[in-house]
């Protein structure tokens, strides 16, 4: 049934028309009345036939009652992150593993809101109650209080190896179970706070950031090949690196039913000295364990003249030392670089010695110059703060037992360093990978940096507020969380063929608001309408379209 206009001599008229079947199945239509001459018909005739239709259909009537409009909230990438988190079965792992008779909130929606923040607008935990007035989770509580967040984070310590294990159990369909290539490495994570506690993991340390020395705790992470984060580990500010790596490979054999693990670590991490400890925590339960493992160049010196004898090929070439495969590899471009860049840095430590040597002189000869009077000892101590600066002592010397301050390049130091230009040397005990595969293993390593930029940029896990050691280290569960939602989605996008990167992905689905409208008594709900390229990206992420 609908209305038309039909016209009659020279006059319009609003009808009501029916449309039918006749037996025969044509389709014919049907004056049900005639509502009025059109240019005689005013709102006051009208209005009462729409409100009684409104009110046969149950529908607020639109004369009756004000519209009052809420204001939209951001819902397409809150969505989109939840549908993730949802399929990947974060919700149930966290709901059984924090489940508990005594709270009186849903702790896993509060732990998903923190962990969401993190990826779309990352803040302290008081901004993070802000943001949640302005966006639309599904399944989220209206009201949500600081002091919640807070329990929310002490509940997650509390029972953080449940829902480590659990987290780990989800992501098992996501590994090769044959085969598990670990990449491990640490970083530095700032963090404020004078106070001392018992238990504390806030320590001075030098820091990786700036280079020198700040309070902060050093986070672990352990990554598969394909760049998926499987568990993280936080320790004191100032732990030596080399001490975390049994406790993080017994956890990996413990949460990760793999039967045989190659761990690539880099310069500093991983050694000869304590391989052997750590093959001896593998095969106690009777898993393999191996290892890709950098030289670092202060330890090129060892090897001799092995390096000399090696044949490159395509810049490859490989050798044994210690019982183990040894695998080099060389880029000449690198290499004139590195050596152009130490010869500048020795010029400029040259010029700075004639300085200091023509002053001495001048002064010899009477002249005098601004300042305190210069003297041998003054200036030996001088250079040698500019040799130590430039990391260059082992090629320019200072000769202190000379009257007069002078000094001498170590020519033979560095022919010998220039003969390690441009090289990676690697050590590996893995039989059934080819050189370039190792060299390849090895250079994946440089992916957990990148998520530590993402964690440090767009996640924004420092600097950290927090005080008590497990509201830090409930903290940095949150934030690896949220880094794994985000490589997921790095791994959807790029096997969709999509060069969107999480972040920007994101950011377009963040367009897309849901509205809330009141009419009288009733309330509506509504979203904006998608566009093609937010289509495009929910059928690139897998996800189901709003």
């Amino acid at each position: 049934m609908y209305t038309r206009i039909s016209r009659s001599g020279g006059r319009s008229y609003l009808q009501l028309v029916e449309g039918y079947r006749t037996d025969t199945g044509t389709v014919r239509q049907r004056i049900v009345a005639t509502l009025g001459r059109l240019d005689q018909l005013e709102p006051k005739h009208l209005d009462p036939l729409i409100q009684g239709l409104h009110r046969a259909l149950g529908r607020a009537e639109p004369t009756a009652a004000p519209v009052t409009y809420e204001s939209a909230r951001t819902y397409g990438d809150v969505y989109a992150l939840h549908a993730l988190w949802t399929e990947l079965g974060f919700a149930d792992a966290v709901r059984a593993a924090l489940r508990s008779s005594r709270r009186s909130f849903d702790a896993e929606a509060l732990v998903r809101a923190m962990v969401f923040n993190r990826l779309c607008a990352p803040d302290s935990k008081l901004g993070c109650l802000d943001w949640l007035q302005t966006v639309a989770i599904p399944g989220m509580p209206e009201e949500v209080t600081h002091d919640q967040l807070l329990r929310t984070m002490d509940a997650l310590m509390d029972r953080a190896e449940a829902v480590e294990a659990r987290i780990a159990r989800q992501l098992h369909p996501l590994l090769d179970q044959q085969l598990s290539v670990v990449f491990y490495d640490l970083t530095t994570v700032r963090i404020h706070g004078a106070a001392e506690l018992p238990g504390d993991v806030r320590a001075f340390g030098l820091n990786k950031e700036t280079g020198g020395i700040a309070r902060q705790f050093v986070l672990g992470v352990v990554q598969s090949a394909e760049g998926l984060p499987l568990m993280h580990t936080v320790h004191a500010g100032n732990v030596a690196e080399t001490k975390t790596l049994k406790a993080m490979l017994e956890a990996v054999l413990q949460r990760f039913a793999v039967e045989r693990v190659i761990v690539v670590a880099d310069r500093g991490l991983l050694s000869l000295d304590n391989v052997a400890e750590l093959t001896q925590v593998a095969e106690s339960t009777q898993r393999q364990l191996q290892f890709i493992l950098a030289v670092p160049a202060r330890r090129y010196g060892e090897l001799g003249g092995t390096l000399a004898a090696l044949d490159f090929q395509d810049g490859l070439a490989e050798g044994t030392f210690a019982g183990h495969r040894l695998v080099v590899a060389h880029d000449p471009v690198r290499a004139a670089e590195q050596a152009a860049k130490r010869r500048a840095r020795i010029q400029e430590l040259e010029a700075f010695a004639q300085t200091l040597v023509r002053k001495l002189d001048a002064q010899d000869e009477g002249q005098s110059a601004r300042g305190r009077k210069a003297s041998d000892r003054g200036a030996y101590s001088r250079f040698a703060r500019a040799v130590a600066e430039a990391e260059l002592t082992r090629f320019v010397q200072a000769d202190y037992q000379a009257e007069r301050f002078s000094y001498h390049l170590d020519e033979e130091a560095i022919a010998w360093a220039e003969r390690f230009d441009g090289k990676l040397v690697l050590l590996s005990n893995v039989s059934d990978f080819s050189a370039a595969e190792i060299l390849a293993r090895y250079k994946s390593l440089a992916d957990i940096e990148r998520g530590f930029r993402v964690l440090k940029s767009d996640l924004e896990i420092a600097p950290v507020y927090h005080r008590l050691p497990e509201r830090i280290r409930a903290h940095a569960l949150i934030c690896f969380l949220a880094l794994v939602l985000y490589r997921v989605m790095r791994m959807r996008l790029k096997a969709s063929g999509s060069t969107t990167s999480p972040k920007t992905a994101l950011e377009i689905l963040r367009r897309i608001q849901q509205h809330h409208v009141a009419i009288g008594d009733h309330a509506y709900r509504g979203v904006s309408k998608t566009t093609p390229e937010q289509l495009a990206l929910f059928d690139a992420l897998t996800l189901p379209k709003l």
